[in-house]
C-alpha cells in the first residue's frame, strides 16, 4: 500500500511549478492531436438524461468563514455558464479549465475556499472543485471517458453525510490541474450544468437512450498511521455495469486514492500492523 508525507516546498518552488506546468498545458492544448471539444447548443438540449446529480451549495465547515461559501456561489454561476450545453461529438475531449479559462477578476470571480498543501485558504476563483467533482462523478456513471483526472493528495474535513465514496471527485487548478473527457462512443453527449438556490446540478445528456447503468463503489478502505506520525486513508474505486435487464455484466477498476489526512480520523476497530479501518 502506498505511503505518503506532507511536502514542504517554499512559495518560491511552488510559484515556478504553476509557471512550469501552465505553460506546458498551453503547449499541450496548442499542438496535441486532440480535437476538443468548442460547440454549444443552447436552444435544444439532447434528448435523454443519462445521468443527473445535484450537490448542496452550502455546508456548515468548523472553523470556515461562511462568506467564503457564498462567494464560491458565484465563481459557480460564471464557470457553469462557461460549460453549460457543451456538445462532446464522438471522438472529441472535454477539458474542463480549455472551456473554462482563467478565473481572472476581470470575468468577475471573486476569492473563494482553495485547498492548498492540506491548508484552507482564500483564492480568486475558489470553489470550483464542486463543479469538476461533479462532472467526473457523473461521468462515472456514463460510457465517456475519463482520460485525465487528479486526486485530492489531503483529506482535510471527516466525513460528514456523505452519499458518496471517498475519493470519487476530481481537484482542480488552473490550467496544470485539468479534468479531461473523451467520447469514444458513436453518439453526442452534452453536458448541463447550473446553479439553483440550493444546489448545483448537471446532468448528462445523449442523442440516444442510456443502454447501461452504472454503480460506483468502494474497496479496501483504511486509515493507515505513517511513521512520521500522520494518517494515510485509502481505497479503490469500481463500478458495477448493468445491462438494461438490470444483470451485472462487468465490474471494472475506476482508480485508487491515497490521501494525508488533516484530522485524527475516528478509529473503530484496530487490525493487525498499523492499518485501522472505519
Amino acid at each position: 500500500m502506498k505511503s505518503l508525507q506532507p511536502i514542504r516546498r517554499s512559495d518560491f518552488r511552488i510559484y515556478l511549478g504553476k509557471k512550469f506546468y501552465r505553460i506546458k498545458r498551453y503547449a499541450q492544448w496548442a499542438f496535441d492531436e486532440k480535437k476538443y471539444a468548442r460547440r454549444k447548443s443552447n436552444n435544444i438540449p439532447l434528448p435523454n438524461v443519462i445521468f443527473k446529480h445535484k450537490t448542496p451549495l452550502l455546508r456548515q465547515l468548523k472553523d470556515i468563514d461562511m462568506q467564503m461559501q457564498y462567494n464560491k456561489i458565484i465563481n459557480l454561476k460564471l464557470a457553469a455558464k462557461s460549460l453549460n450545453s457543451i456538445i462532446i461529438q464522438p471522438g472529441e475531449t472535454f477539458s474542463y479549465w480549455r472551456l473554462i479559462g482563467s478565473t481572472s477578476k476581470r470575468k468577475g470571480y471573486v476569492d473563494g475556499m482553495i485547498l492548498h498543501y492540506g491548508k484552507v485558504q482564500s483564492g480568486l476563483g475558489g470553489g470550483l472543485c464542486q463543479l469538476s467533482n461533479l462532472i467526473y462523478w457523473m461521468t462515472l456513471h456514463t460510457p465517456l471517458t475519463v482520460t485525465e483526472r487528479y486526486r485530492h493528495s489531503y483529506d482535510v474535513f471527516p466525513d460528514s453525510k456523505r452519499s458518496q465514496p471517498f475519493g470519487s471527485g476530481a481537484t482542480c487548478a488552473y490550467n496544470y490541474l485539468d479534468l479531461q473527457i473523451k467520447n469514444e462512443t458513436n453518439e453526442p453527449y452534452q453536458l448541463v450544468v447550473y446553479v439553483t438556490d440550493l444546489s448545483l446540478v448537471g446532468e448528462w445528456r445523449s442523442s440516444k437512450t442510456a443502454t447501461k447503468t452504472y454503480k460506483v463503489y468502494e474497496k479496501d478502505h483504511s486509515f493507515t498511521l505513517e511513521q512520521w506520525g500522520g494518517y494515510v486513508r485509502h481505497n479503490t474505486i469500481y463500478r458495477e455495469v448493468y445491462n438494461m435487464n438490470q444483470e451485472c455484466i462487468d465490474d471494472e477498476f475506476i482508480t485508487e486514492n491515497h490521501a494525508i489526512t488533516m484530522y485524527a480520523p475516528f478509529l473503530v476497530e484496530p487490525v493487525e500492523g498499523n492499518t485501522v479501518h472505519r
